[in-house]
């Protein structure tokens, strides 16, 4: 063997070392990567809730339909994954620590400083106004008129923290604060209307997005709206601080196809299919 030839042969070697080496490195970065992990397994593991028509709900069908999930169903598909959907409890969610259990809430969930602390969140994907709601025989006519009364809400919620007076949310303005008012909650708020609508009298109103109440309105429910907005909510997708491995390319690839969608006049579409108007632009 020639001294050129073992040279030739060494720097080979070394060549087959290094290429394995940043293989091995490459791999090591995907699997500590959320967005690599994603795309690995090949599911999106999205958190909703099964009952707040029209943003997420059971159908006729038994399967989970509405805005959020049909939000959902296209992010998963711009990542070119398919998606999966759990059920937590809306405190669990807000309150970040999720464990893996699922990758990010598409979940209509507002942007507050207090959330801020434990989740990450992409930019807005629609804009809804928080709507007081009474039965239609209470004499309820302006939402002074709650104070005083009882008011049910979804625990954990923006409503449940304006009624305490406590709510701030990222870039927005409360219209009208009203205070004095006591604090029922339910699991969610659309099981204050049910609840209204199964003759339940533990409170006077409700507290939830315009969309909620018109559903309810929709379904049969005996309430009204109460008055004008008192704030308006920007809602996004969430993401879990404390996961275990980097989120940084999952948060910034799930906010890429929320802008493109706005661009492209997807979220208008499933605005416009589910609401019957566009609240996709802030107002």
């Amino acid at each position: 063997m020639t001294e050129h030839f073992r040279r030739v042969m060494l720097a080979a070697a070394l060549l087959a070392v290094l290429s394995m080496a940043l293989g091995a490195c490459g791999g090591q970065t995907q699997a500590d990567d959320l967005l690599g992990q994603i795309k690995t397994r090949g599911v999106l593991r999205v958190s909703t809730d099964p009952n707040y028509a029209p943003q997420s709900y059971l159908n006729e069908k038994g399967e989970l339909d509405g805005f959020d999930i049909e939000v959902a169903k296209e992010i998963a598909k711009r990542l070119g994954v398919k998606v999966e959907f759990v059920t937590p409890d809306w405190e669990l969610i807000t309150a970040g620590n999720w464990g893996g259990r699922w990758d990010v809430s598409v979940g209509s969930m507002t942007i507050t400083p207090d959330r801020k602390q434990a989740l990450y969140f992409s930019t807005p994907y629609y804009y809804t106004p928080a709507q007081f709601a009474a039965p239609k025989d209470a004499g309820i006519t302006k939402v002074e008129d709650f104070a005083g009364k009882t008011v049910c809400v979804g625990a954990s919620t923006t409503y449940e923290e304006y009624l305490n007076a406590k709510l701030v949310i990222e870039g927005e303005q409360i219209i009208k604060q009203v205070t004095g008012i006591k604090v029922f909650t339910y699991q969610t708020d659309q099981e204050c209307i049910q609840a209204l609508q199964a003759g339940r009298k533990e409170f006077e109103g409700v507290l939830t997005a315009s969309v909620v109440v018109e559903q309810g309105i929709k379904a049969g429910a005996p309430i009204v709206k109460v008055g004008d907005p008192v704030y308006y909510e920007p809602l996004a997708a969430a993401f879990d601080k404390s996961v275990q491995v980097s989120s940084d390319s999952l948060v910034a690839a799930v906010t890429k196809a929320i802008e493109d969608m706005h661009k492209d006049g997807t979220l208008t579409k499933l605005s416009e299919k589910f609401y019957g108007i566009d609240l996709t632009k802030k107002r």
